[in-house]
C-alpha cells in the first residue's frame, strides 16, 4: 500500500512539475466562470457547454505540454513556426473556406482550424528571438526589420477580412517591440505617422468597418443594422445594475436580444446576470493574471524570455480590454472574444498554451542571490 502511494506521488510530482500553481488557478477560475455564463447564454443549444469542457481539457493538456518546453526550445523553434504561419495565411487566401463573405478558415482532415490564431504566439516569438539576436547593439534598422516581421501577417490577416484578430497580432508584436527598447522620439514620430495615415486608410477600410466605427459615435443612427450590438450590449451590461439578475435570469439573452451571445458578446451575458459585482471579480482575476504574468517576465533568465513572457501577458490584457470595451460601447465592434471566457477551441488553446509559455519561463528563471 505504502509503495503505491508513494508512486502516486511519483506520478503527481512529474505531472505537476513546471505547473505554476497561481497561474493555473486563475486560467481554469476564468474558465470556469466562461463555462457558468456559456451555460446560460446557450439555454437553446447545451451542446456547446460539452464541446467548451471538452476543448478546456484539450487546452489545458496543451498548456502542460509548452511548461515543459525549455525557452531555449522556443528560441529554436521560432523562425519555422512564423514561416508556417505565414504559409497558412497565404494557404488561407488561396484555399480558406468563405464564410458571410471573410476567408479565414483552412480545413485538415475532419476538422479546421483558424491559422490566424497561431500568429498570436508566432508572432511574438520570432519578434523575441530577432531582437534576441541582436542584443549587444540594437539598432534602428533593426527595429525596422521588427516593424516589417510584423506588417507581413497583420496585413495578410486583414485582407481576409478578420480587423478584431489583426488588431490582436499587431497589439502583441508591438509589445515586443516596445519592450526591446524602442526610442519614446521613434514612437512619438509613429503615432505621427499613424495619424496622418488614417485619411488613406479610411478608404481602404470595407464599408462594414466603416459603418461600425461610425455607429460607434452614434450607434442609434442605425438601431436595427450596424448599431444593434452595441445597443443591446449596452443595455444588457446597464440592467445588470449593482449584483445582476441572477444566474439563468438574464432577459437580453434568454429574449435573444443579444446577438453571438456565446462568443464575442459574452460578456453582456456575463453582465446582465451578475452585475457589477461580478464584473469586479472578473476584472480582479484579469489583474492577477497579468500581475503574475508581468511578474515573471521582470524575473526571467534572458532577453528573449523576458520579451516573450510580457508580449504574451499583454496579449491577454488586449484580449480583455478590446472585448469590454467593444461590449460597453467605447469601442468599435471587432471579432475578439473575452479571454478564457467566450466559446471557441481555437482561441482557448492559443491563450492556453500562452499561460503554458509563461510558466515554463518562470520554471527556468534565473536565481536570485540574496
Amino acid at each position: 500500500m505504502e509503495r503505491v502511494q508513494l508512486s502516486l506521488r511519483r506520478l503527481a510530482s512529474r505531472i505537476s512539475e513546471g505547473i505554476d500553481g497561481p497561474l493555473l488557478a486563475i486560467a481554469l477560475a476564468l474558465g470556469g466562470v466562461g463555462l457558468v455564463t456559456l451555460y446560460s447564454a446557450s439555454y437553446d443549444t447545451p451542446a456547446r457547454v460539452t464541446g467548451q469542457l471538452a476543448s478546456l481539457a484539450i487546452a489545458v493538456t496543451a498548456m502542460w505540454v509548452a511548461a515543459r518546453i525549455p525557452p531555449e526550445t522556443l528560441m529554436r523553434v521560432a523562425l519555422p513556426a512564423y514561416a508556417i504561419g505565414l504559409l497558412l495565411l497565404v494557404a488561407v487566401a488561396v484555399f480558406g473556406d468563405s464564410v458571410h463573405g471573410a476567408r479565414r478558415w483552412l480545413h485538415v482532415g475532419v476538422t479546421r482550424f483558424q491559422p490566424s490564431e497561431m500568429m498570436k504566439l508566432a508572432l511574438p516569438l520570432m519578434l523575441a528571438w530577432h531582437f534576441h539576436r541582436n542584443e549587444t547593439a540594437l539598432r534602428l534598422r533593426d527595429f525596422g526589420v521588427g516593424a516589417l516581421l510584423l506588417a507581413v501577417p497583420v496585413l495578410l490577416i486583414a485582407r481576409q477580412p478578420d480587423l478584431g484578430t489583426a488588431v490582436l497580432v499587431a497589439a502583441t508584436g508591438f509589445y515586443v517591440i516596445f519592450f526591446a527598447g524602442i526610442g519614446w522620439r521613434v514612437l512619438a514620430t509613429l503615432a505621427v505617422l499613424s495619424a496622418a495615415s488614417l485619411p488613406p486608410l479610411w478608404g481602404l477600410l470595407h464599408d462594414y468597418q466603416r459603418k461600425r466605427i461610425l455607429t460607434l459615435l452614434d450607434p442609434t443612427q442605425d438601431p436595427l443594422g450596424a448599431g444593434y450590438h452595441t445597443i443591446q450590449s449596452t443595455i444588457a451590461v446597464g440592467s445588470g445594475g449593482i449584483v445582476g439578475k441572477g444566474w439563468l435570469q438574464g432577459t437580453q439573452a434568454h429574449l435573444e436580444f443579444i446577438p453571438e451571445r456565446h462568443t464575442d458578446f459574452i460578456f453582456a451575458v456575463f453582465s446582465e446576470e451578475f452585475g457589477l459585482v461580478g464584473n469586479c471579480v472578473l476584472l480582479a482575476l484579469y489583474s492577477l493574471l497579468i500581475g503574475r504574468g508581468l511578474m515573471i517576465a521582470a524575473h526571467a533568465a534572458s532577453f528573449f524570455s523576458r520579451l516573450l513572457a510580457g508580449a504574451v501577458t499583454l496579449m491577454f490584457f488586449t484580449y480583455a480590454f478590446v472585448n469590454m470595451g467593444m461590449v460597453s460601447g467605447i469601442l468599435p465592434v471587432v471579432g475578439v472574444p473575452l479571454p478564457f471566457v467566450s466559446y471557441g477551441g481555437t482561441a482557448l488553446a492559443t491563450l492556453f498554451v500562452g499561460v503554458g509559455i509563461l510558466m515554463s519561463i518562470r520554471r527556468h528563471r534565473r536565481l536570485v542571490q540574496t
